[in-house]
């Protein structure tokens, strides 16, 4: 499932909307995309069928031939980029809290409240104009970490296909869409702690969470077309072959689109997105163009697994408990810290919008501090998915092919207290062992 519903996950309190943004291009743009890919350095050693063949029929064995084919250097630079990553959570994380510092600091944040309350004559509004104003301070404040993280660092890795002008334009539309909202979440959690009183966690557990499932319905129709056009994959092979595995399990589709993402990136990547009747099932164009069918095959198994088993409902209802208990917790922190620093910041309730960069600062630390359970949810069902789709497509190949091509972005072989901290997916040796000990058990060449 795309990163994008992962990241979704933090709008919930307010904290911004991370999605996905893959696509389908012009044919230039996706061999800009092309080009890049392979300036990069990202190459793997090509093999043929008669290799494949020949590998030996020992799950343990053949995933080590597949991993030997990723060269040193190729290793070493996903290794670099991967793990920089890590870093990168400490540092917005920090930063986070530093806007929250500025904000609560010298009552600044109160009287941004009055002006909103000026302007939004009433508390539903109120809290809208607030929670705008926070998004868009917030965002301009970090401003020169997100160049840093989303332009630069993806350029020097050779993975960004985007000139600076073209990124900040989507930095900015992205920014708009996330104070739209933002205004909507935080008027609507406020309202909850204001009717709730100190049980507002309870009931604001319940409401975050049809706020998110609504969010994720909403994504794929609303939100990311306006960052690439979808488009129906042409008649042939790839369309049939996606849509025999859609109807053969019951996935309500009768299309599949392919996005432009060469536009942004060189990444691979596919989806099954969307809630109350809004699925659909998308490829990007890097996938389209770069790999083989059997490839595309095996990852659109794996991408059918999740609405099949109906993995947005179940992310859904695994994040519950964790919003519950981050809930409890900034209920908890809250009424301390505004009793200690309610001179300061002229904000003693914790119904008062003006207490909300600290309300964000305490839930991060404890999203921070979840982050191995967080991931351990999705990695359960991303393994879920792989065995799925291996089931579904019976490719293992194609979707061993399709992991060493991901090394690009994903480190491939961490350690395993580094991949139950850090992992969002299962490792790519894990994920090639699966299908070779898929492989090994039916009897396939």
């Amino acid at each position: 499932m795309k990163r994008w519903l992962t990241m979704v996950a933090a709008l919930t309190l307010g904290l911004g909307l991370t999605l996905a943004r893959a696509a389908e291009p012009t044919q230039t743009q996706a061999q800009k995309a092309d080009a890049t890919a392979q300036a990069s350095g990202f190459k793997i050693r090509p093999v043929d069928d008669a290799w494949r063949a020949a590998l030996p029929r020992d799950a343990d064995a053949a995933t080590q031939a597949y991993m030997d084919r990723l060269p040193t250097d190729v290793v070493a630079k996903s290794d670099a980029y991967y793990t920089g990553g890590y870093w990168l959570q400490l540092w917005n994380l920090l930063a986070g809290l530093a806007v929250a510092a500025v904000l609560m600091a010298g009552r600044r944040a109160a009287r941004l409240r009055d002006w909103a309350q000026r302007f939004g004559r009433g508390p539903v509004r109120r809290d809208m104009l607030f929670g705008a104003a926070y998004g868009g301070v917030s965002a301009l404040l970090t401003l020169p970490l997100s160049i840093y993280a989303d332009w630069w660092r993806e350029q020097a890795y050779g993975m960004s296909t985007q000139t600076f002008v073209a990124w900040l334009g989507e930095a900015l539309l992205m920014q708009a869409v996330n104070m739209v909202l933002l205004a909507l979440v935080v008027a609507g959690l406020y309202a909850v702690i204001r009717r709730a009183g100190a049980r507002w966690w309870i009931w604001g557990t319940a409401a975050g969470m049809a706020m998110l499932a609504v969010i994720v319905a909403i994504s794929p129709v609303l939100i990311e077309p306006l960052f690439n056009t979808y488009k129906p994959v042409e008649d042939g092979p790839i369309k049939s072959a996606v849509l025999q595995m859609a109807h053969a399990d019951g996935v309500p589709v009768d299309n599949v689109y392919v996005f432009d993402a060469s536009r942004q990136t060189t990444r691979i990547s596919a989806n099954v997105a969307g809630l109350f009747g809004t699925a659909a099932v998308r490829l990007n164009d890097n996938l389209l163009r770069r790999t083989s069918e059997p490839e595309i095959r095996a990852v659109m198994g794996h991408e059918l697994g999740h609405y099949v088993m109906n993995h947005i409902g179940k992310t859904l209802a695994l994040l519950t408990p964790l919003l519950f208990v981050g809930f409890a917790l900034v209920q908890w922190a809250m009424t301390r810290l505004l009793r200690r620093f309610a001179g300061a910041t002229g904000v003693s309730r914790i119904d008062d919008v003006a207490g909300l960069p600290m309300l964000a600062a305490v839930f991060s630390v404890f999203l921070a501090l979840a982050t191995p359970v967080n991931n351990s949810i999705t990695r359960v069902l991303e393994a879920e998915a792989d065995k799925f789709g291996l089931n579904l497509s019976r490719e293992p190949h194609g979707f061993a092919e399709g992991q060493l091509r991901l090394v690009e972005y994903r480190k491939a072989d961490p350690g395993p207290i580094e991949e139950f901290v850090f992992f969002h997916h299962p490792s790519t040796r894990h994920r090639i062992h699966d299908a070779m000990r898929w492989r090994e058990a039916m009897g396939t060449p």
